[in-house]
């Protein structure tokens, strides 16, 4: 799995999607797009494509497709509409982008994180770090998505990065 930040410029959404589609089939890799303000950290990601691998090892995926698998894991969620809250959208936008090979070619990987990288601009310079910094999250609005409440925050010495990783993993329960 390899990991491009930066900033999406998005005037059309479906154009912007089939520049990833392309570099997705090109590459035979898994690609997804999400909203930077939703991600805590690598390790959220990398989590949610595990799931996802698995899923589809299984047999047991809900979407057809692997991105849209990783996009619901990343989320906590089994629907779709509700998942595609944490994706990008028209406008600009911080994002993260996940690559992932599920063969494991390195090489395609990295070619097609180097063509995804060409279609973002740099990330905000507002933040003064990359869009994965953990002091750019509103923690009110990831606890909002992820239904994290302060009760539960204030009952456990976990992080909220710790619980939404949690909700990642508790998503193969609630099948």
């Amino acid at each position: 799995m390899k990991l491009v930040e930066g900033r999406a410029e998005i005037a059309d959404l479906d154009a912007f999607l089939a520049d990833i589609g392309t570099v997705a089939d090109e590459f035979d890799c898994a690609i997804q797009a999400f909203d930077a303000d939703y991600v805590l950290g690598e390790d959220h990601l990398r989590t949610a494509v595990e799931r996802a691998d698995r899923a589809f090892d299984r047999d047991a995926n809900v979407a057809r497709e692997r991105a849209v698998e990783i996009l619901l894991y990343a989320a906590g969620r089994r629907q779709i509409n509700r998942a595609l809250r944490m994706g990008v959208g028209e406008g600009e936008t911080d994002v993260v982008v996940v690559v992932h090979s599920p063969e494991d070619d390195a090489e395609d990987e990295h070619a097609a994180a180097q063509a995804v990288g060409d279609l973002l601009a740099p990330a905000s310079a507002s933040t003064g770090a990359g869009a994965l910094a953990p002091d750019r999250i509103d923690s009110e609005e990831v606890r909002d998505f992820f239904d994290v409440s302060e009760t539960e925050l204030d009952a456990t010495d976990a992080t909220l990065a710790d619980l939404v990783r949690e909700r990642v993993a508790l998503l193969d329960v609630e099948k």
